[in-house]
């Protein structure tokens, strides 16, 4: 019924930047708080930023002054602008949405994950 389709995972040199996107498709009726978490080898599952409708904003103190999240709400349609990458940045990257489904009206309401992309930071 949704997906949340990620791209623009990759590799990255220290320093360098990339940029995640994350789109809703399928039977979406309108999204509300949008988000990128982010787990590491052996790690938990942590929140590196999200984004309400609205465009409020929170970041992890790890990546705050680096990364920006930001939405289109036409395209329901995140970003994630990562810029300065560390090693520890290394990660895949999980987007996650909560979606009302309906093509006229809303039937349900759910939270749904995205497939993850990798991200990479080596020299």
């Amino acid at each position: 019924q949704v997906q949340l389709v990620e791209s623009g995972g990759g590799l990255a040199q220290p320093g360098g930047s990339l940029k995640l996107s994350c789109a809703a498709r399928g039977l979406v009726f309108s999204v509300g708080l949008m988000a990128w978490y982010r787990q590491a080898p052996e790690k938990e599952r942590e929140l590196v930023a999200r984004i309400n409708v609205s465009g409020r904003t929170d970041y992890a103190d790890s990546v705050k002054g680096r990364f920006t999240i930001s939405r289109d709400n036409a395209k329901r349609t995140i970003y994630l602008q990562m810029n300065n990458l560390k090693p520890e940045d290394t990660a895949v990257y999980y987007c996650n949405a909560d979606v009302s489904v309906g093509v006229a009206n809303p039937t349900s309401r759910g939270n749904y994950w995205g497939q993850g992309t990798q991200v990479t930071v080596s020299s």
